[in-house]
């Protein structure tokens, strides 16, 4: 397989398929499907649908993907939409190549090391997020463009259909979106447009409230009619310019204004992007380079595990190695890796099975360590150039609530998709007009240097993002990805332990219970996992955990099995249930 980043409009639209839709009913809460044709797994019912309607009008999986992406803006706000960015992760069946497309926010032009610093001092992290200067140029709309005009074969109209027939018609809120916007009522409080749409006398919309958006559907419609570029300039851009640079806050609210620019929305774009590649016992890896730290991260740590035979040990023990591996990646990560347009990262010493060994070596099989140094994968350069050695950073707070989505077509290709607006609720500004919310992805920056991920400008921030496929003898095998902040490395290294190494299935990969070391003395776990057997079984290890347990991310994958069916695999029980549907279901 090769990999490329030339344009290139894909594939025939060949037969559209011959597909009786199932009852309304059936397309609810199904987190695992089996058959042929296209898959879809979201966490949102009618984003699957969406995706499912447009593989059943002829589309492929990237006209699907955005389908699906766009709806995920209506009936998840606070975790997506196009007032943030995200790293898409595609595979083209007929050119046999994986190409990625990073639409991550940047930086106003602004910006500089101190922007969220007062007196030397880095400031509080939810005054940072609750406010303009949070806000990162968007990059979603940009992203779904290039992804349609290179790889698609439908237009913005076409794709954005069902999403604005969604925001027009409204949705229930969920028990989950009742319990999120709970969580947010003092930040939503703060901004009037917020308020007016997710609150009401100052408290979360109750579980069955049917919201309608239809300044968002107006959006969308600006987009299905224009394109993309009424996005970056004119009335829209304006709009957002605007919110950002002078937020809509409540009547004596005050927070920390951006300041973006007009110039700074026009002068936004995409980056097509070389996969980072990398092998796991037989199987060939294709995860985000920089800015994502997830493909690298993911990447080492299986190349750590590599040298170890999981497959003959207790799982107790293959849970710790896990741990110890995840462990030594994230002190590497956070020493090494940032915006690669600003920082010359050692991503080929990182990614070196040397490298990987050096760094297994450091593990104790009966010990779990304390927080550990990065190691020099410098020395693992072919290029000996790099004239510094970075310092040892600090864990940076991030925020946790992002979507992934995954998608297939019937002529094979493939798309892997994590697209976020950062914190649950973003900086918590809905665009005046227009219904979305803005992100407060310069949050991701670290707040105080020297460092590879200061703020500056023009640069876009560290992610964690990590949309992956895996392909084994030249062919897709599975997908994996998950929301989650630094966690999602986490979520999807140990889904593809559970499934390579410890034999589960797809589904029962995802819903096994999710532990979370990142180079810290604790390790985050799920609520309900302290004082189990497992959890207790690792404590002899001296693994410790966190004291506030909280559930880890929100996964979907898809398994494309030998006998050419496909199984589509979402969350069982994880943020109120996901849903995985497929073209023609396997009897």
């Amino acid at each position: 397989m090769t990999t490329s980043t030339t344009s290139a409009k894909t594939l025939a639209c060949g037969l559209i398929l011959s597909i009786v839709l199932a009852p309304p009913l059936a397309l609810a809460k199904t987190p695992v499907a089996t058959g042929t044709g296209g898959a879809v797994a979201t966490i949102s019912e009618k984003a699957s649908a969406s995706a499912l309607a447009i593989l059943n009008k002829g589309g492929n999986a990237i006209d699907a993907a955005v389908a699906a992406a766009a709806t995920l803006g209506v009936t998840d706000p606070f975790s997506c939409g196009i007032g943030g960015g995200g790293f898409m992760v595609v595979y083209l069946a007929k050119d046999k190549r994986v190409v990625t497309i990073d639409h991550r926010e940047t930086a106003p032009a602004s910006f500089s090391p101190s922007v969220f610093q007062e007196n030397g001092k880095a400031i509080d992290f939810d005054t940072a997020v609750a406010s303009g200067a949070s806000v990162g140029v968007p990059g979603t709309v940009r992203g779904w463009h290039e992804a349609l005009e290179r790889y698609g074969t439908m237009s913005f109209k076409q794709v954005l259909a069902p999403a604005i027939q969604v925001a027009t018609k409204g949705f229930p809120v969920s028990d989950t979106m009742h319990g999120l916007i709970v969580e947010n009522e003092k930040k939503f409080g703060m901004f009037e447009t917020t308020s007016k749409l997710y609150l009401k006398n100052g408290k979360a919309l109750p579980a069955g409230t049917v919201v309608k958006n239809p300044d968002l559907a107006k959006a969308y419609r600006e987009l299905a009619a224009k394109g993309y570029k009424v996005f970056y300039e004119g009335p829209l851009a304006q709009a957002v310019v605007a919110a950002v640079n002078r937020p809509p806050v409540t009547a004596g609210v005050q927070v920390r204004p951006g300041t973006m620019s007009l110039a700074d929305m026009a002068n936004y774009e995409a980056r097509i992007r070389q996969p980072i590649r990398s092998t796991y016992r037989g199987y060939d890896i294709y995860g985000m380079p920089p800015p994502s730290s997830g493909g690298v991260t993911v990447a080492e740590a299986l190349n750590i595990l590599e040298g170890f035979d999981l497959k003959a040990m207790p799982r107790a023990n293959v849970e710790h190695l896990y741990l110890e591996a995840s462990r030594l990646a994230f002190a590497d990560r956070n020493a090494f890796l940032g915006d690669p347009e600003y920082v010359d990262a050692p991503i080929e010493g990182v990614l070196s099975k040397q490298f990987a060994a050096q760094r297994r070596s450091l593990i104790r099989p009966d010990r779990a360590a304390g927080v550990v140094p990065a190691g020099d994968a410098f020395l693992y350069e072919n290029d000996q150039s790099f004239p510094l050695r970075p310092q040892q950073n600090l864990i940076m707070k991030e925020g946790t609530h992002t979507t992934h989505l995954t998608v297939s077509d019937k002529w094979g290709n493939v798309v892997a998709y994590t697209f976020t607006i950062e914190s649950w609720g973003g900086s918590g500004i809905v665009v005046p007009g227009y219904g979305f919310l803005l992100n407060n992805e310069m949050t991701d920056f670290d707040f105080t240097g020297p460092a590879p991920n200061v703020p500056e400008a023009g640069k876009r921030p560290r992610s964690s993002m990590a949309p992956t496929l895996a392909f084994k003898d030249g062919k897709p095998a599975f997908t994996i990805g998950s929301p989650g902040g630094a966690t999602i490395i986490t979520t999807v290294l140990q889904t593809i332990v559970n499934y390579i190494d410890l034999g589960m299935t797809m589904d029962q990969a995802i819903d096994a219970p999710r532990l979370s070391q990142r180079n810290a003395k604790e390790t985050s776990v799920e609520p309900g996992f302290t004082g189990t057997p497992q959890a207790q079984a690792l404590e002899q290890f001296g693994h410790k955990w966190e004291a506030k347990p909280e559930e880890i991310g929100a996964a979907n994958a898809i398994v494309f099995n030998p006998d050419g069916t496909v199984t589509a695999v979402s969350e069982g029980h994880r943020h109120g249930i996901g849903t995985a549907l497929v073209q023609k279901r396997a009897h």
